[in-house]
């Protein structure tokens, strides 16, 4: 039987999933953290002219559990039969204007027919601001402290401890080696070459410098930088300086003894001047860095009443949006041309923008409304009552796909009586216990640290025995999954951990 090949119609019916622009945007703006969300919505209100933002909070909000574009009236409904699951509470452009249809069609119909301006505008348009709303703050430059930094407070003892300007000017130097730790990396060398001043005179103003506070600045090595603290110890302790000098290396609590043998003192003198070490700042400039504090703005408040627990949703800073009344009133007297086509498209992106970041508020109410429906023990008692949970269970609740969970969930935080936590921290494994219930594993983990902190310092545990230890906490787990958390924790084994004391 041959072969050929054969030219033809047919008809094929297939379902595929199709993304409009606008949908794509409403799912972008699922996972956004609120900073993100204002700024997004600030580029919008600068792009669209028919977006403006409302500051008029005299009308009471619309409550979470009310769409407040119910009143708005389309007659098409796209069907959502070959949606994405995970879509679908996201399609909502049934409740957006239709799109003008285009000159060659039969029957154009006008902007009054295709849009239903009053029922719209009616809670999306209010009165602009009044000059006695305007409240005038403070500057963030009244409010700024400027904090001194390491150079900045060695070069003011160098001005009070010289008198002459060569001094003056190789503390300078030196200083500006000296990174953030208080540490030098740079050889005498160098610094002598670029002061163009020999060595000699570089290491007695280093001397000098390494008198100033903090102790330990300007050393070039842990053993300088500690040798340094002991001897401005009063009285000073040959002891302490002994052990530096000699015996830094190999001091720890397992050779102390060896260490105490050797230079025929009693044990307990070692541990003294051990724990006076311990009390040494090994990296003295640390205390003048400027680190960045990251302050968390919950996205959820959790309240508790004599009912339970009520939830509010904090969206302060996320401006207001509504349509700029001036456009709306060009739009309904525009004429047909490029003019009015340009102005429906901006007011169907900014209905859509108005939509989406309202649903997006309601997602994170019900998400959070869940969380503390199903983690009720661990609101009232701590987190030894905290139950394993994953997104199916907050999804199957709420009644959405498991992905809108996982992207509204990122980067949202919720202020609870127990802490401030991230909304994904809720979601996490179980391990069976020993009565064959589901324990969670951050309660494990948890289990976990305490046993170690209370372990006694001679005789620490290994791992075996903290698996023997969870057993008699109800919780049986495998030997390498203890190793696993304890690495997590960047907790040391055992036999590093051991202490004399």
């Amino acid at each position: 039987m041959g072969m050929e090949m054969k030219m033809g119609l047919g008809l094929k019916l297939t379902q595929k999933l199709v993304m409009t622009p606008m949908l794509q945007q409403a799912i972008k703006l699922l996972p956004l953290a609120r900073l993100e969300l204002a700024q997004l919505v600030q580029q919008e209100v600068i792009d669209n002219p028919l977006l403006e933002e409302s500051v008029d909070d005299d009308n009471p909000e619309e409550p979470l559990d009310q769409d407040p574009y119910d009143t708005y009236e389309d007659n098409t409904e796209p069907s959502t039969e070959n949606e994405d699951p995970s879509l679908q509470e996201f399609s909502v452009e049934e409740n957006l204007p239709e799109a003008k249809p285009s000159e060659t069609d039969e029957n154009p119909t006008s902007a009054e027919q295709e849009i239903d301006w009053d029922n719209f505008i009616q809670n999306n348009i209010d009165g602009g601001m009044s000059a006695d709303s305007y409240t005038e703050r403070p500057s963030i430059e009244a409010t700024y402290q400027k904090e001194t930094t390491l150079a900045e407070h060695l070069q003011w003892q160098l001005g009070l401890s010289v008198d002459n300007d060569q001094d003056r000017h190789i503390g300078l130097c030196i200083i500006g080696n000296i990174q953030s730790d208080g540490y030098i990396k740079v050889p005498i060398s160098d610094i002598a070459e670029d002061c163009n001043q020999p060595e000699e005179d570089i290491l007695r103003v280093l001397s000098l410098i390494q008198t100033f506070d903090p102790l330990g600045v300007g050393a070039r090595s842990l053993k300088e930088c500690l040798m340094i603290q002991a001897k401005a110890l009063s009285p000073r302790q040959p002891l302490v300086e002994e052990l530096i000098e000699n015996y830094l290396e190999r001091l720890e609590d397992r050779y102390l003894a060896k260490i105490a043998s050797e230079l025929k003192i009693d044990l307990s003198k070692a541990l003294d001047a051990l724990h006076t070490i311990r009390e040494f700042h090994p990296r003295p400039g640390n205390r003048f860095t400027s680190e960045k504090i990251d302050y968390i703005v919950p996205d959820i408040v959790v309240v508790k009443t004599e009912n339970g627990y009520d939830l509010v949703l904090n969206d302060d800073d996320v401006p207001r949006l509504r349509i700029n009344p001036y456009y709306h009133d060009l739009l309904k007297t525009a004429q047909q041309g490029e003019a009015r086509e340009y102005l429906e498209e901006k007011f169907k992106a900014a209905v859509w923008l108005i939509k989406s970041i309202d649903q997006r508020s309601q997602t994170i109410y019900k998400v959070g409304k869940s969380i503390v429906k199903l983690q009720k023990d661990f609101l009232d008692k701590g987190l030894a009552y905290l139950s394993p949970m994953v997104l199916k269970d907050v999804a199957t609740d709420i009644e959405m796909h498991e992905s809108t969970v996982s992207r509204i969930t990122t980067n949202k935080y919720i202020d609870t009586p127990q802490g401030t936590f991230e909304l994904k921290f809720f979601f996490h494994s179980g391990i069976k216990s020993c009565q064959g219930n589901d324990m969670s594993s951050i309660r494990v983990k948890n289990m976990i640290k305490e046993i170690i902190a209370n372990e006694d310092p001679r005789h620490p545990l290994t791992d075996d025995q903290m698996v023997l230890a969870l057993e008699q906490k109800n919780a049986k787990i495998a030997r390498r999954t203890v190793t696993k958390y304890r690495k997590e924790f960047k907790i040391p084994p055992a036999n590093k951990r051991k202490r004399l004391v």
